[in-house]
Order: C-alpha cells, then structure tokens, then sequence
C-alpha cells in the first residue's frame, strides 16, 4: 500500500488515533511520518513509560518527591525514562506503582513460570504444599472426608521432610 501522503513510497507506518471517540487512520511512510508527526520509533521503554502514565495518572500531578532505591540509587523517574531497573530491590522500592501494572499486565505479581530442578527445589515443594492446601479445603467442601484424610496426612508428610 502506498503512502498517503507522499504517494510515492510504501507506506509502512500504520497510525491510529482516537479523540474523543473519533477514529482517524493513516498509513504513511517512514519518512512522511517523521516529518508530519513526529518519530515514531517505539520501543519498550516508551510504550512502559505510556502504561505507567495510564494506570498511575496522580504521579503527574504529585511528583512531590520522586522514590529513590536505597541500593543502587536509581530513581522511579529515570525508571520511567529508560524502562529499566537497576537492581532486584528496585521492585520494593518502586512496589506501589509497579505492582498495579505488573498485576494488570500479566494477571498476577508472583513469578509462576519454570524453575530451575536443581536450585528450584524449595519453591517446587511450597507449591505443591500449596496445592495440596487447596485440594484438601475442595475435599472438606466436597464432604469427601476420606480424600481429605489421604491428604492431610501428605501434607504432614511434606511439612515433617522441611523440618
């Protein structure tokens, strides 16, 4: 498809914007885009730096003090900036803007994806108490006290192997 502007070019920039629930599209070509709007090179930091914004708009308006992390000194602002962290206790220091997004984002603030089978095996056995904790409540609620014997003993079981 060809630019709309220019014409000549192909067009490989697709805008889309919304006012007031008004929706205008263009397709422009890199060039033609640059020079009617502005550089549209986004990256991850930007569209972070966007959602960040979005979910936490009284951060414009208050910036009273800007949260600084105690171990490496890096600032929410230039967070915000850059998109990135500058070390794990980033995560506590910024915790009351990232974990709304964090949560929204990607369901849940809790690392849930594969463990290591060497280092991983305390964290392995914490989920399946865990899960265990969950089935024996569905088996009580069930009224299938049997079931819910067989795993209370399990969960003994587990709990006597930690200590």
């Amino acid at each position: 498809m060809l630019c709309e502007h220019c014409k000549k070019n192909e067009a490989t920039v697709h805008f889309t914007q919304i006012i007031n629930g008004i929706k205008q599209e263009k397709r422009l070509c890199e060039s033609c885009a640059r020079e009617l709007n502005g550089d549209y090179s986004f990256s991850f930091q930007n569209i972070l730096s966007g959602i960040l914004d979005y979910m936490n708009p009284l951060e414009q308006i208050n910036k009273v003090s800007d949260v600084i992390c105690k171990n490496c000194s890096t600032t929410y602002s230039n967070f915000k900036r850059h998109g990135l962290l500058g070390c794990s206790e980033c995560y506590e220091s910024f915790g009351r803007s990232l974990s709304p997004v964090i949560k929204r984002v990607q369901g849940n603030v809790e690392h849930v994806g594969k463990i290591p089978k060497k280092l991983g095996k305390d964290i392995m056995q914490k989920r399946r108490l865990s899960k265990l904790k969950e089935d024996l409540q569905k088996a009580i609620a069930n009224e299938e006290y049997e079931k819910a014997a067989e795993i209370r003993d399990m969960i003994k079981s587990i709990q006597n192997e930690e200590e």
